[in-house]
C-alpha cells in the first residue's frame, strides 16, 4: 500500500510545499515541489485573446495576460466557447476572445499550451467540453461499465443537444449511482456557472483557478490504493479530510473538554493523519530532502551494483545502463538480462520521479537473443504502465536503443529547482 505525504521543506533558501507519493518500500516514486507564494498556471481557465493565427502550423498564439503568450492548436477549436466573436465564420481570427485552459506548463523556452477543450475533474467523473461522448473507464469490469453507461444515457439527452461530455473514472468502481450522479450534477452546475460568469468578464480574466496540485492528484489515485495520507499542515489536513467526507464538527472531539482530532479513517480504508512532532519533522521522517537530492543526480545506483547515467539534452533525454560494480558469476547474457530488467523497473520510476518528458532513449546492455529482448521490453512496458502520465515504449532501434515518449504536462524536477 502507498502513502501520500504533503509537507514543507526549505531548499536552496526557498520554502517549498512538497507533495510526494511513496511506494510499499517507502521509496519516493512521484513528487511535485511548489514554491511558496507561487502557483502554477496549469489547469487555470482564462478569457484569452487571439494574437495571430499561423495556418501553416495549424496553430494560433493566444494571450492570457498582457505579457503571457500561449500556444493553441487549431484542432481544439471545434467546440470553443467565445466571449467575443468577430464574425459568424468558424475560423479563428485575430482579436477574438474565448475561454482557454492551460493544459501544459511552459517548458524550457516553450510557451504554455492552452486548449479550448475545458476539463473539470471530480473524484468519480470528469466533465469535458471537447469530447462530448459519455464514456466509462476501460479499467472497470464489463458489467459495471454497462450499468454506468446505461445510467448516463438515461439521464442525458442526445449528443447533439449536449455541450459537454462525461468520463466516468476508475474510482467509480464501488460508488453508488446516487453519489456518482450528485457529483456529475455538481460538475455540470459548476461548468454552467463558469460560462455565465465569463460572459460578463473582460479579456485576461482568470475565470477559474485550478485546485492545488496535491488535491487534484489525490482525485486521480485509485480508491483503496493509498494506505495513508499524512501532512504537517493543519489547513491542508482539514481540506483532505473534507475531500474524503469528514464533516466540520468531527475535527474536535465531543464532551465537556473538546480536543482536536488528528486522525481519521476514510470510508475507503485510507488513514488521514496530521503529523506534529517538534523532535522530528515529517520531512525528515520520510527523508524528503535526501530523496530529492538523489533524484537530481546524474548517476543512479542499482541494488545489483550496476548503475544508470541520466543525461539531458535540449532535444531528448539519454539513459545509459552500465555494469558498474556488478560481478555476478553467471553466464554473461543471463547476467545482462537480469541487470537490464532491474534497470527497466528503475528507469520507469526515475522518469516518473524526475518528471522527465518528451523523447527518451535508453541504451541497455547488449542482448543477443530475441527472446531476451522481448522479455526485457515486456518488463519495461509493465513498469511504465504504473505512470499516471501517458508514457509509451515505441520500439528498439537497429542500434539497440529503446525509444520512449512521455507526455509533457509539468516542468521536470530539474526545471522546478532551477
Amino acid at each position: 500500500m502507498k502513502r501520500y505525504v504533503i509537507t514543507k521543506e526549505r531548499i536552496k533558501g526557498q520554502d517549498y510545499l512538497i507533495s510526494a507519493l511513496y511506494d510499499e518500500r517507502r521509496r519516493m516514486v512521484e513528487v511535485t515541489p511548489e514554491r511558496r507564494g507561487e502557483r502554477s498556471l496549469l489547469g487555470n481557465i482564462y478569457i484569452g485573446i487571439v494574437e495571430h493565427v499561423v495556418k501553416n502550423l495549424n496553430a494560433a498564439f493566444i494571450k492570457i495576460g498582457p505579457d503571457q503568450n500561449c500556444y493553441y492548436s487549431l484542432e481544439d477549436g471545434r467546440n470553443a466557447i467565445f466571449t467575443k466573436k468577430m464574425s459568424a465564420r468558424k475560423e479563428l481570427a485575430a482579436g477574438e476572445e474565448l475561454l482557454v485552459q492551460v493544459e501544459k506548463e511552459a517548458v524550457k523556452t516553450k510557451d504554455p499550451v492552452v486548449t479550448s477543450n475545458l476539463t473539470f475533474d471530480g473524484t468519480y467523473a470528469v466533465l469535458t467540453t471537447g469530447n462530448r461522448n459519455l464514456s466509462v473507464s476501460s479499467k472497470l469490469d464489463s458489467e459495471r461499465k454497462k450499468a454506468i453507461k446505461a445510467f448516463l444515457e438515461e439521464h442525458f439527452p442526445e449528443k447533439q443537444e449536449r455541450d459537454f461530455g462525461i468520463i466516468v473514472r476508475t474510482n467509480a468502481k464501488n460508488v453508488s449511482m446516487e453519489v456518482l450522479w450528485e457529483e456529475i450534477k455538481a460538475l455540470r452546475q459548476f461548468y454552467e456557472n463558469l460560462v455565465e460568469t465569463a460572459s460578463h468578464r473582460t479579456c485576461f480574466s482568470c475565470i477559474h483557478e485550478a485546485e492545488p496540485f496535491w488535491k487534484k492528484r489525490l482525485k486521480g489515485i485509485r480508491e483503496g490504493e493509498l494506505e495513508e495520507i499524512v501532512t504537517d499542515d493543519r489547513e491542508i489536513f482539514e481540506s483532505v479530510c473534507r475531500q474524503y467526507g469528514v464533516k466540520e464538527e468531527e475535527f474536535f472531539s465531543a464532551g465537556s473538554v473538546r480536543k482536536r482530532v488528528d486522525c481519521f479513517l476514510a470510508p475507503n480504508g485510507t488513514k488521514l493523519s496530521y503529523y506534529e512532532d517538534s523532535m522530528l519533522s515529517l520531512s525528515s521522517l520520510y527523508g524528503v530532502k535526501a530523496e530529492l537530492e538523489e533524484a537530481l543526480r546524474e548517476r543512479v545506483w542499482l541494488k545489483s551494483g550496476a548503475y544508470l547515467i541520466i543525461e539531458h539534452t535540449e532535444a531528448l533525454t539519454v539513459i545509459d545502463v552500465n555494469t558498474g560494480k556488478n560481478t555476478a558469476k553467471k553466464e554473461v547474457q543471463e547476467n545482462f538480462l537480469n541487470i537490464n530488467k532491474e534497470a527497466a523497473v528503475e528507469i520507469a520510476r526515475q522518469l516518473r520521479l524526475r518528471n522527465i518528458s518528451g523523447m527518451i532513449l535508453v541504451d541497455f546492455m547488449n542482448l543477443t537473443s530475441k527472446e531476451a529482448v522481448e522479455e526485457l521490453l515486456n518488463t519495461f512496458r509493465s513498469a511504465l504502465r504504473e505512470d499516471p502520465v501517458p508514457t509509451q515504449l515505441v520500439d528498439m532501434t537497429k542500434l539497440g536503443l529503446v525509444e520512449v515518449t512521455r507526455k509533457k504536462v509539468q516542468k521536470s524536477l530539474r526545471e522546478a529547482f532551477r
